[in-house]
């Protein structure tokens, strides 16, 4: 169990788990978009290909390249310790995803209710927590999970602490910090630009909560898993809300 564990945060394993995720989401956005295909692109994604579009790299094999290229650097840097079974770790890394999917699906279904058993009222306008269930929106959760995960948990998340540390704070604070600012941003982002969501502290207060626990599955189980249950939750939601 040792050796999964740790087998599970290596480079090469985190490459090997994102690569059918992140070609199965570009091929559904060529295939399902249509002549549209910035349609079904996640927010995170289309963030991600604005900003590199402010340097010249807006080609559409840009942002995955990037991705698939960074964990493909660093997994020939750490060859040396690569994993001994690397499939039978991503078989691992899916069922794993799934179960932390399942249970931050579990928490969302009873998160309302338990607010109002706390005594804690918070106001909420609009629709359910996750859109209805279509499926040319399964690409889009994918694509939530791949580059929301680039974005708030392996770049945000690390550069915050990363700085903290750097400036010689103790490396709980820092810890505890970066997670709570990051995950806090990861919440807001729903609701900014023309098609975010309309202000509701229910689903904010949720997001926030889920920012955390990607957080510590990112710090605790690997950037591959963090994926994986991130992905796997907005299917889960997506299929389970009546469209």
């Amino acid at each position: 169990m040792g050796e999964y564990v740790r087998a599970t945060r290596h480079p090469f394993a985190c490459l090997l788990f994102l690569l059918p995720l992140v070609a199965g989401y570009e091929w559904g956005v060529a295939y399902l978009g249509g002549d549209r295909p910035e349609s079904l692109r996640n927010g995170a994604d289309a963030w991600l290909r604005w900003g590199l579009g402010q340097y010249g790299l807006d080609k559409l094999w840009v942002a995955p390249l990037i991705v698939v290229g960074l964990f493909a650097v660093w997994s020939v840097a750490r060859w040396r310790d690569k994993p001994t079974a690397p499939l039978g770790t991503v078989f691992g890394m899916i069922l794993e995803s799934g179960a932390f999917a399942a249970v931050l699906w579990a928490i969302s279904v009873n998160f309302r209710p338990l607010l109002d058993r706390a005594g804690i009222e918070l106001s909420t306008t609009g629709s359910p927590l996750a859109e209805s269930a279509q499926a040319r929106l399964l690409v889009r959760y994918v694509g939530a999970g791949i580059y929301e995960e680039v974005i708030f948990r392996l770049g945000l998340f690390t550069a915050i602490y990363v700085l903290l540390r750097v400036a010689l704070l103790p490396k709980l604070l820092a810890l505890v910090f970066s997670a709570v600012v990051a995950a806090a941003l990861f919440a807001a982002a729903h609701h900014m630009g023309p098609g975010g969501e309309a202000k509701d502290a229910v689903r904010f207060a949720f997001r926030t909560l889920a920012g955390l626990y990607f957080t510590a599955l990112y710090v605790t189980r690997g950037f591959g898993i963090a994926v994986g249950a991130h992905a796997g939750y907005d299917v889960l939601v997506g299929v389970s809300v009546p469209g």
